[in-house]
C-alpha cells in the first residue's frame, strides 16, 4: 500500500483539528455539533480517492475541498432537519432541539457560507472552476429539496418524478465531490465527468437504500427517527411501486393509511411494511438499486487503472452497498 492511499481516519482528523470558531459562541458551538456528530465521510473520501486516483499530491489543498464538501453536506442536514421537524440525527438531538430554531437556521446559512470560504482559500489553479462547479451543485440541491417538499401537494406522483428529486437531493453532492476531486488533480474534462457519473449512480443507490432502512430499520440502527417517510406519509419508491401493484383493497387501505398521522403511530408503520412487503416493493427498490450499482461499477472500471486506487474505491463502495445504517 503506498503513502498516498486514503485511510479511514485521516480526513476525521482534518476535520476535528479544524473546527469552525467564531463569536457568538453558541452559534459556532451548533456548527461544530452537527460537523463532529458522526457520519460515514463517504463524500469527502471519494473526493479524496478522486484526486489520489488523478496524480494530486497536494494534501492540505485536498482536504480543504473535501472539508468543504463535508461541510456543505452538514449544512443541507441541519435545514433538513428543520423542514422536516426531525428530532434525531445520529443517535442525538438535531441542532434545533439541542439549541433553537433560529440558531439552528444561522448555523447551517454560516455553514453553507464556509463552504465558499474553503473552497476559495484552496491555492489550486483551478479554483474559480471548483467554485463555479460547486454553486451549480448547489443550486441542484436546493431544487431537490424544494421538490421534496412539493411532492406531498401533487395528487399523483410518478417513478420518474421521485428518482428526479432523490438525484437533485442527494446524488449530484457524491457525484460533485468526486468531479471536484478529479478536476483538483487536473484531470481532462472528460475524466472528471466520468468522475461525476460514477457518483451519481452511487447517490441513487445510496438514497434508495436510505429509503429502505428508513421504512424497514430500527431507531437504534440508522440513528434516526424509525421509519420517519411513513410517519410523514412521505411517497418514497417503496410506496409508489406498492401504490401500482397491490390489489385494489389493499391499495385503498395503504392510501388510507398515508393520509394522515395518528399519535400512535405503530400500528400504521406495522401495516404499512406488511403492505409493502405483500407488494413486493423491497425488493423491487432492492433490483432498482442493484442496476444503478451495477452501472457504478461499469464507470469506475473505465475511469479508474490504478489497482490501489480502485481497491480503496471498491472498499467504499462495498461498504455502502452492505449498510444498515
Amino acid at each position: 500500500m503506498t503513502e498516498n492511499v486514503v485511510t479511514s481516519d485521516n480526513f476525521e482528523h482534518y476535520l476535528v483539528s479544524h473546527p469552525f470558531i467564531g463569536k457568538p459562541e453558541n452559534l459556532y458551538n451548533a456548527m461544530n455539533y452537527i460537523m463532529q456528530l458522526g457520519g460515514k465521510r463517504m463524500r469527502p473520501k471519494f473526493l479524496l480517492l478522486a484526486y489520489k486516483a488523478n496524480g494530486g499530491n497536494s494534501d492540505e489543498q485536498a482536504m480543504k475541498l473535501a472539508l468543504s464538501i463535508e461541510t456543505f453536506h452538514n449544512f443541507s442536514l441541519v435545514h433538513d432537519d428543520i423542514m422536516d421537524n426531525a428530532p434525531i440525527r445520529r443517535g442525538k438531538k438535531t441542532v434545533h432541539e439541542e439549541w433553537n430554531m433560529p440558531t439552528a437556521i444561522l448555523a447551517g446559512d454560516n455553514l453553507l457560507l464556509q463552504c465558499y470560504r474553503l473552497i476559495l482559500e484552496t491555492e489550486l489553479p483551478c479554483s474559480v472552476e471548483l467554485l463555479k462547479e460547486f454553486t451549480a451543485m448547489s443550486a441542484l440541491v436546493c431544487d431537490g429539496q424544494q421538490m421534496d417538499m412539493n411532492l406531498p401537494n401533487y395528487e399523483t406522483i410518478s417513478e420518474a418524478d421521485y428518482l428526479k428529486m432523490i438525484e437533485l437531493k442527494t446524488a449530484v453532492l457524491p457525484a460533485c465531490a468526486l468531479k471536484m476531486g478529479a478536476m483538483a488533480a487536473g484531470a481532462s474534462e472528460k475524466v472528471a465527468q466520468q468522475y461525476y457519473n460514477f457518483g451519481l449512480n452511487i447517490g441513487m443507490a445510496f438514497q434508495l437504500q436510505d429509503d429502505f432502512l428508513d421504512a424497514f430499520g430500527a431507531e437504534a440502527e440508522i440513528g434516526k427517527q424509525e421509519a420517519g417517510d411513513i410517519i410523514e406519509n412521505k411517497r418514497t419508491i417503496l410506496y409508489l411501486h406498492a401504490e401500482s401493484t397491490l390489489p385494489a383493497s389493499e391499495c385503498a387501505e395503504l392510501k388510507e393509511w398515508m393520509s394522515y398521522s395518528p399519535e400512535q403511530p405503530q400500528e400504521k408503520i406495522e401495516r404499512v411494511r406488511q403492505l409493502f412487503k405483500q407488494a413486493g416493493s423491497d425488493s423491487y427498490l432492492a433490483e432498482m438499486k442493484a442496476g444503478y450499482e451495477h452501472n457504478a461499477l461499469q464507470i469506475l472500471n473505465e475511469v479508474c487503472t490504478d489497482a490501489v486506487y480502485k481497491q480503496q474505491f471498491m472498499l467504499l463502495f462495498d461498504f455502502l452497498k452492505a449498510r444498515n445504517s
